[in-house]
């Protein structure tokens, strides 16, 4: 065992009470645990990765209640301009499906992928469908993907989007290279119809959000900063005085910060606030956006 994955996984144990206040009753801390050590593991860019932005991953991964096994989500990298590796949480659409099925705001979730030897129809307008029989072999190359969504009044809604449209979302994302675009083209193509779709529907607050964290990863920067809140304007001050940046930066539990500090990583303060990433993440907001990112 190489010596990175020791100390990953001593810190990763050490950090289970945090993970446990974060995780819903229903995910033992101890299979969140092995599950996170398990994609460490298997993905050498992770053993790479700066380890504040894979322990902060692994934080919003258990924030959410989803576990990082590539099906639920998955902790991706990216190489910054710097040459450094950044590691980034993002939820699949096994885990968002799982979501809204706890959330209980709507009755049925379906989304399907379609190849080009299935049958399949849609319409649109006063007499909207989705006819849908896919073949049982030989289905050929995916030609699209479909949500349909019942309501708990009965209503349906739908979207279809071609392996086109899903294709122009892709070429716009920082992880278009790699991860699950090129391991999973089908389910990254699900969970691209998903999130257009959920932007019509009414969701909890708690899927919203989670799919308004994975805005960086899936939209280019200049589209993840459009899709958050404008800034509340600030009073006018001096042009000579420098400003004061009265924004709560994001917390990690003590023993994060313990666990960081024990790999020389930044000190925390006295209330154990740490930056979780290459640039400090404030509540309520993005982080800044690394220019030029690469892919690994």
């Amino acid at each position: 065992m190489s010596t990175a994955l020791v100390e990953i996984r001593s810190a990763v144990e050490k950090m289970a009470p945090q993970f446990k206040a974060a995780l819903p009753a229903h995910v033992p801390v101890e299979r969140f645990v092995r599950t996170t050590l398990t994609a460490v593991q298997t993905n050498q860019a992770l053993l790479d990765a700066d380890r504040r932005t894979l322990f902060a991953a692994a934080t919003k991964a258990a924030q959410t209640g989803l576990l990082p096994d590539g099906r639920e989500g998955a902790i991706v990298t990216f190489r910054r301009k710097d040459g450094t590796v950044e590691a980034q949480w993002m939820p699949m659409v096994a885990g968002i499906m799982k979501l809204v099925r706890n959330s209980g705001e709507i009755s049925t979730w379906s989304v399907q992928a379609v190849y080009e030897n299935d049958t399949f129809d849609f319409e649109l307008g006063d007499n909207e469908h989705i006819t849908h029989k896919p073949s049982l072999a030989g289905r050929g190359k995916l030609i699209a993907v479909y949500s349909i969504v019942t309501m708990k009044d009965g209503e349906k809604s739908r979207e279809v989007m071609s392996v086109e449209d899903v294709n122009a979302i892709r070429g716009r994302s920082r992880s278009k290279d790699s991860g699950p675009w090129v391991t999973d083209f089908a389910e990254m193509a699900k969970k691209t119809v998903v999130r257009r779709h959920a932007k019509r529907l009414p969701l909890s607050t708690d899927i919203d959000g989670a799919l308004r964290e994975d805005d960086e990863l899936f939209m280019p920067p200049a589209e993840a900063q459009q899709a958050q809140p404008e800034p509340a304007p600030q009073p006018e001050q001096d042009a000579q005085a420098p400003q004061a940046d009265t924004r709560r930066p994001l917390r990690l539990s003590r023993v994060a910060a313990q666990v960081l500090q024990a790999q020389e990583a930044p000190a925390a303060d006295a209330d154990g606030v740490i930056d979780v990433s290459a640039t400090v993440v404030h509540a309520g907001q993005q982080a800044e956006p690394i220019d030029h990112d690469s892919p690994i």
